[in-house]
């Protein structure tokens, strides 16, 4: 794994230049993916902690996190049980802080500049049947993660004076009326009265939101859309 660390350009991951350090991003992963003991553990965690990908003093997450997140699942899968219980607390860490203006979002493979805590929260989501084994501390981790939902439109009908967007929800689209982003080929737009438009099954991601004041052409298939609160919640 410490190869695969190093393949990172971690000085290339913007950061707040007064907050963020590189090299201590990677020291850190590079040592929790080693440690085998407690001490060892505590001591990446902190290089981690203290400016590699969150600050904890400031509660101020780098887009680092982000980058970092698959490495930190894979050392609570692979890694030495307090290396999983160090990686764990830092994506809880990581997933809970607020960006600092500037640097609040990460490139996705599946398209936009999305939030940190999105982009997080979406590889969470991934490793859900390992972390939901892990029991509470996982199984807390999910839930978390749920709130940072994001939704995949498929098809579009009119509905009045919006439209009903039929797709794919992952995690958890709150009661109410809400402000969402619609991220649409590379560009981000704020959708101010989006609503789920009937419960979820369980087991099942379809789902049907409303948007107010959309036409259908203005949602087109393939688009997503994510919660617009979680680019207000900034440093």
């Amino acid at each position: 794994m410490r190869e695969t660390i190093d393949t990172v350009d971690w000085g290339a991951v913007p950061g707040h230049p007064d907050w963020y350090e590189p090299e201590r991003a990677a020291r850190g992963l590079r040592g929790l993916a080693d440690a085998a003991n407690l001490e060892q553990a505590a001591r990446a965690g902190s290089l981690l902690g203290g400016g590699g990908i969150v600050h904890g003093h400031s509660a101020a997450v780098f887009p680092a996190a982000a980058v970092a997140a698959p490495f930190l699942l894979d050392i609570a899968q692979q890694g030495h049980p307090a290396a999983r219980a160090t990686a764990l607390g830092l994506l809880d860490e990581a997933l809970s802080s607020s960006p600092h203006a500037g640097y609040t979002r990460v490139a996705t493979p599946y398209g936009g500049a999305v939030v940190i805590c999105c982009a997080i929260a979406h590889q969470l989501r991934a490793r859900a049947d390992f972390l939901a084994g892990l029991g509470k501390p996982g199984r807390a981790l999910l839930a978390d993660a749920a709130e940072h939902w994001r939704f995949e439109i498929r098809e579009c009908v009119a509905d009045g004076g919006g439209t009903a967007a039929f797709g794919l929800l992952a995690g958890r689209f709150p009661d109410g009326v809400h402000a969402a982003e619609l991220h649409l080929g590379g560009a981000i737009e704020v959708l101010e009265q989006v609503a789920l438009v009937y419960p979820v099954v369980d087991g099942s991601a379809e789902a049907c939101l409303r948007v107010t004041g959309r036409g259908p052409a203005e949602l087109p298939p393939g688009t997503f859309l994510s919660p617009a609160e979680c680019a207000e919640d900034v440093h």
